[in-house]
This record gives structure tokens, sequence and C-alpha cells, in this order.
């Protein structure tokens, strides 16, 4: 494939970084710096895209990806893989693209690849879903994560302030149905964190006016996003985790996995240590151990998804399990 047909199939298909700023979307602002570590990431996020849409091969994209700062590296990743889902999804010569990437250089952001796919489902029709879905029994739930966030991102009126709830729309090992719209929670949980400016008491508004029995699996992914994007101060840290209450530990759970993703990655950043160690009583290393300790194997799907049941194992193990965990 030619350069200029690269380039050209790049600004056809990667989104304005104006859909990025926080003033686009009308989200909170609670500081300058706040804006500008948000809009970084969603910039980064574009980035990552249109590298992976316009490079020659997985193995250009990677150098390049590879350019970015350590702080927003996985975010270029993500966006890497919602790309190359693209070019999988739509009636483009070639497939397996994200299969490839999953098995080489993606291989160390699998988390944030599996994300990524996720946002271009929510920009494929349904019937196509099939071509992108991942195969990995337990990280293929982390595309349904990348859906919600990107549909309470970019249709922040419907799915936040109106709170429409995703549900029966068929995922593989999930055939009942019953499941899916809890991971999609996880991801609008998520998208809460950029939505309220990483301003704790503006995010925890936002999750008490979903249903009561929402707000687990939105706790998991605000947990998630505070850990991974940062952007807040320990005093803010102390705000969240009072606020999660009850839901402590779906909170701490998040915070668990976006130490993993960035332990796995080499990717650690000082905001991420403080939070895990601040809302876990860990070190980011240790989380990421409880959650290869308690990841179920084989992942075998029962009364409840294999996918949850480690979710709550993890919980479990960090607020009463762990020594030397916060309960």
């Amino acid at each position: 494939m030619s350069g200029i047909w690269r380039a050209l199939r790049r600004r056809l298909l990667t989104p304005s970084h104006h859909e990025t700023k926080l003033s686009t979307r009308g989200f909170h602002v609670k500081s300058p710096e706040a804006r500008e570590n948000l809009e970084t990431v969603g910039a980064t996020f574009l980035d990552g895209y249109a590298i992976a849409v316009e490079a020659a091969d997985q193995d250009e994209a990677h150098r390049r990806l590879e350019r970015i700062p350590v702080r927003y590296r996985g975010f270029a990743y993500e966006g890497a893989a919602m790309g190359l889902a693209m070019l999988d999804g739509l009636p483009l010569p070639g497939r397996g693209r994200v299969a490839e990437f999953l098995s080489g250089h993606g291989a160390p952001h699998s988390y944030m690849v599996h994300v990524g796919v996720g946002w271009a489902m929510a920009r494929l029709p349904r019937f196509r879903w099939a071509s992108v879905a991942p195969a990995d029994p337990l990280l293929r739930w982390l595309a349904l994560d990348g859906y919600g966030f990107h549909q309470a991102y970019f249709r922040t009126a419907r799915y936040v302030h109106e709170h429409h709830r995703e549900s029966g729309f068929p995922w593989p090992g999930d055939e009942t149905r019953h499941y899916a719209g809890h991971a999609v929670d996880q991801g609008i949980g998520r998208a809460l964190w950029f939505i309220g400016g990483t301003d704790p008491a503006v995010v925890a508004d936002l999750v008490d006016g979903y249903q009561t029995d929402r707000h687990a699996d939105l706790w998991a992914g605000v947990g998630l996003a505070t850990c991974y994007a940062g952007g807040a101060t320990e005093a803010e840290l102390d705000v969240l985790l009072d606020r999660a209450g009850e839901h402590r530990p779906q909170f701490v759970q998040g915070v668990a996995f976006a130490a993993t993703a960035r332990v796995e990655s080499g990717l650690l950043t000082a905001h991420s240590e403080t939070a895990v160690r601040l809302l876990c009583g860990l070190t980011p290393e240790q989380a990421a151990a409880v959650c290869e300790q308690t990841r179920p194997r084989p992942a075998v799907d029962e009364a409840l998804t294999a996918y949850e049941t480690w979710r709550r194992r993890i919980a479990d193990r960090i607020t009463s399990g762990t020594p030397g965990a916060r309960a």
C-alpha cells in the first residue's frame, strides 16, 4: 500500500483532536493542570490511532508509539488498538491486525489494547463486532469497558445525564445476556473521571446519580481511571475512598487493574504509585501480583462469568486478605 493512500486513510478515519477538548465535550474543569492532563490523554489516544492507521506495518507503528512519553504512552497503544480494530471491522483488505498486535508489540499493553477494541466497536455496526471481538475469555470483557467509555464520553447526555443502560446485546461468554451491561458500566465509570474533570466531589456526585445497583461497577471504573490517568492529590484520593463507601472493594479492584496495566507495560508513574499505595495499601507490583494470583485458570464461566469471579477475588484479597492492604 502506498504512503499516499495510508496518509489519506489516516485523514479519512482519524477523529479530530478538537473532539477531545473539555470545552468541546462540556466536561467539568477542575483546574488548568487537570484540563491539560485530560486533553493530553485524549490527544495522545488519537495520535496512537492515527499512527496505527497510517503505518506501513506494525513494526513502524511500534517505533513511533515508543517515542511517546511514558505517562501517556499506554493511551497511545489504546488508540492504536482502536485504529487496527477499525481496519479489521471495515470492508478493507486484510484481517487479523488486532490479533497480530496482541501477539507482538501490543502484548505488554494487553489491557489497553482490549479497551481500544471497544472504542472501535462503538463506531462499527454491530453485525461487524464478530470480526473484532477479542478471543481472550477474560480480557475480552475489557472491550465492553472500552465501548462504555466511548459512549459516555461522546454521548454524555444520554449515557451520563439520562443514565441510559445498555442491556440485551450478545457477547461471547454471555449467552444469557446478563453480564455485558455490567462491563459497559465499568467503562462508563472510567469516563466519569474525565467528565468530572478529576474532581472527586463532582465524579462521586455523578456516580450517585445512577441507580444504586449500578454503583459498584461505576466505582470500579472510577478506580481504574483514578490510578491510570491520574489527576488527584493525596487529599482527593482520600475523598474518593470515603465517597466510594460500601463500594470500596470494587473501587480498589479498579485501582489494581490500572496498576497491573502499568506494571506489565513498564509504564509506571509517580501518580499511579501514590494511588495504589494510598488506596490499596500496596505497591503497584504487589497489586499486579494479586491480579495474577487470583486469575482463574482455566477461565470457565459458571454462575458468574470468570471475569466477574476474578474481579471479586481481587477485591476480597486487597480489602481483607492481603498483608498490608487497606481495609
